[in-house]
């Protein structure tokens, strides 16, 4: 593709002009909107600058790095070592690889126009390059209108997409999201927690959708979803409830039933926080009292200070471990550790 190359170079090669006349912002005769508008003007031009740049940048920085694979010094030292002399860090590196690689894609699958390239900001082209390709032709099309694209943009071309197109959601949504009765910005977060369930529970909430396709019943499904999502995933993690007497997909369509989910859902949320928390704590009084054990070795009767501080911290680091609550001491948690 020399053409498009030679096409692209000449677009990206164009100076744009950073010598602004920027507005006083202390003159009060200047209406805000004239102020903010010649702002955006700059910051625009400045953000097409940014980009041309980086593009560039990340192509150099993705030649050097795969130059040092075919002879270099292996496992990426080489590359590693030109960026640490450039003072550039590994996670900048591959963000800029990454943009450059999103401009070839759009560039090379034809979706995009290099004149068009200046209307996005970095983020939005990433963003492109990794959607869908339907995505990809609705984001270049505004673009070649001349539309400034960003996240926002880019995010709301995703979600007009998802809602009229997703197979989960009841042939009666797609038909109100695809005619703008139903916004897509309340579809598409339903489609999205949709993607995240079993199937087996997913044919409850398309049919409660294909009732009532309205934006309130989709909020609520919206939440309902999220919550079974959280349930799902919180019980596989918490061994507690690994018991051959609980049946948890019964306790959750009970939970269903009464209206409880959410409060459900908290439940084994908090079952597998706490558990978490117990294993950490397990851990952490394992080392301490490694640590207790090692300093009392070191110390002796001219070290009575010492002694002291590992006296006092056995209150934390023996079998029972006591902690108080307030300051008066009057609350105190004590828990038992057993022996292995």
């Amino acid at each position: 593709m020399p053409d498009l190359q030679d096409e692209l170079i000449e677009v990206l090669q164009e100076p744009p002009d950073l010598d602004f006349d920027l507005p006083n912002p202390d003159d009060e005769d200047l209406p805000d909107f004239e102020f903010l508008q010649q702002v955006d003007r700059a910051w625009l031009v400045c953000d097409r600058f940014n980009l041309q740049t980086d593009i560039w940048r990340g192509r150099i920085l993705r030649a050097v790095r795969d130059r040092e694979k075919i002879g270099g010094e292996g496992r990426g030292k080489g590359f590693l070592k030109w960026l640490s002399e450039r003072e550039i860090s590994k996670s900048q590196a591959y963000s800029l690889i990454e943009l450059a690689n999103s401009a070839d894609t759009l560039l090379e699958q034809g979706k995009l126009d290099p004149n068009s390239i200046n209307n996005f900001s970095k983020r939005a082209f990433v963003e492109t390059a990794n959607s869908p390709l339907e995505v990809q032709q609705l984001v270049a099309s505004a673009a070649q209108d001349g539309d400034r694209i960003t996240r926002r943009e880019v995010k709301q071309l995703s979600d007009e997409w998802m809602a009229m197109t997703s197979e989960l959601l009841p042939e009666e949504v797609r038909d109100l999201a695809a005619d703008h009765s139903l916004p897509a910005r309340h579809v598409a977060p339903l489609v999205r927690e949709l993607e995240k369930l079993p199937e087996n529970h997913l044919k409850e909430i398309q049919r409660e959708a294909a009732e009532h396709p309205d934006v309130e019943t989709l909020k609520q499904l919206t939440t309902e979803a999220r919550n079974l999502s959280k349930y799902i995933d919180a019980a596989s993690q918490v061994q507690t409830l690994q018991d051959p007497s609980l049946d948890l997909e019964m306790a959750l369509e009970e939970a269903l039933r009464i209206g409880s989910l959410s409060v459900a859902s908290d439940l084994v949320k908090q079952a597998a926080q706490l558990e978490q928390t117990v294993t950490k704590l397990y851990t952490t009084w394992k080392r301490l009292s490694s640590q207790a054990d090692r300093l009392y070795v070191d110390t002796g009767a001219s070290t009575p200070n010492l002694r002291s501080l590992i006296t006092i911290v056995e209150r934390i680091s023996g079998p029972v471990i006591e902690v108080p609550l307030d300051d008066s001491g009057e609350h105190t948690v004590r828990l038992q550790i057993l022996s292995e």
